[in-house]
């Protein structure tokens, strides 16, 4: 087989989830080329939720895969939309990254830690939802950019503080800026946060083969189940949804424990629900879990992708000066 072209995203942090995926299939015996791809969510400034969701940065790529210009894509597995793509296969889910969020916040504070009136920034509806919901009187606002420029806005006082995901921050080697990893009790992460999708064209069978042996069985199982939700809304990728499954022991073995979340994004509403069901049969769970919820009150909510709040720039101009706080040393990682 020739060298594989493998298509990315430019932004730091897809070249860096795409080099680690190039370094394990040099490691496997293949030369691998990386191929830097602009994609209508790099060069707009707009939310994504206004632009057409996180499907966005799939669609170029995706476009390249289809028409040979290259042979392999890596995608955010939280980017890609849960209905399949005629002639593409996902075929590998490699090892996923801890897949929870984490505070970025002035002065080291935590989420508990902020005053009330607080400026928290996010562009992502899930999180403005969970966060309004915990009844902490913080101001929710959203942002786009990068990791650079969200984190920017942070030390500029622009705001108090970014919610982010961890896995983002890990792999850019980062994880020292973060002043707080959120439980899941608190807010859910997306499904699929913290894993990669490697994609290739389903008749290229050498590829297919060559891509496969970085497939990891557990992370594959709690994306679906979590993907399976997702879909069973019949909700977009940027939707108030959260949802995390996990591997656990079961009495006859190995089995899913998955958890959700719907909610309105003023925090009026939200639902919690959870379900454990065979490993085996991940995407069966993730359906029956979406059935809970739709029966207990999700069926009433809008979930379709729409903007938190119109089309704010990526940069958010500063609200106040940033106020005084104690100062907290100590960095969780």
């Amino acid at each position: 087989m020739t060298a594989l072209r493998l298509g990315t995203r430019r932004s730091a942090l897809a070249t860096t989830q795409s080099g680690w995926v190039a370094d394990q299939l040099r490691a496997a015996g293949h030369e691998v080329e990386l191929v830097e791809i602009t994609t209508e969510g790099d060069v707009s400034g707009e939310l994504l939720t206004a632009i057409g969701g996180t499907g966005v940065f799939a669609a170029a790529i995706r476009h390249a895969l289809l028409d040979g210009r290259i042979d392999v894509a890596v995608h955010s597995l939280k980017d890609l939309p849960t209905t399949p793509e005629p002639g593409l296969v996902v075929a590998a889910v490699p090892v996923r990254e801890d897949s929870r969020d984490v505070l970025v916040a002035r002065d080291g504070l935590t989420l508990g830690e902020l005053p009330a009136g607080s400026v928290v920034g996010t562009g992502s509806p899930r999180r403005t939802a969970q966060l309004a919901a915990l009844g902490l009187g913080i101001e929710i606002r959203p942002i786009r950019g990068n990791v650079d420029t969200r984190i920017g806005l942070v030390t500029s006082g622009a705001v108090d503080a970014v919610v982010l995901a961890r896995a983002g921050l890990a792999r850019l080697g980062r994880l020292d800026e973060a002043t707080e990893v959120i439980d899941p009790i608190q807010v859910l992460p997306a499904p699929g946060q913290g894993a990669l999708a490697v994609e290739c064209r389903s008749d290229r069978h050498e590829v297919v083969a060559a891509v496969s042996v970085l497939d990891d069985p557990d992370t594959r199982a709690c994306v679906l189940a979590e993907r399976a939700l997702l879909a069973a809304l019949e909700a977009g990728c940027t939707a108030p949804i959260g949802a995390l499954a996990e591997v656990v022991e079961g009495d006859d073995g190995l089995e899913l424990s998955l958890r959700g979340f719907v909610g309105s994004e003023d925090g009026s509403l939200e639902l919690r629900r959870s379900l454990v069901g065979p490993h085996a049969e991940p995407e069966a769970l993730g359906r029956r879990l979406a059935q809970v919820l739709l029966e207990d009150g999700a069926a009433g909510l809008d979930l379709t992708d729409h903007p938190t709040s119109g089309t704010e720039p990526a940069v958010v101009a500063p609200a106040h000066a940033p106020r005084q706080a104690p100062h907290r040393p100590e960095q969780v990682s």
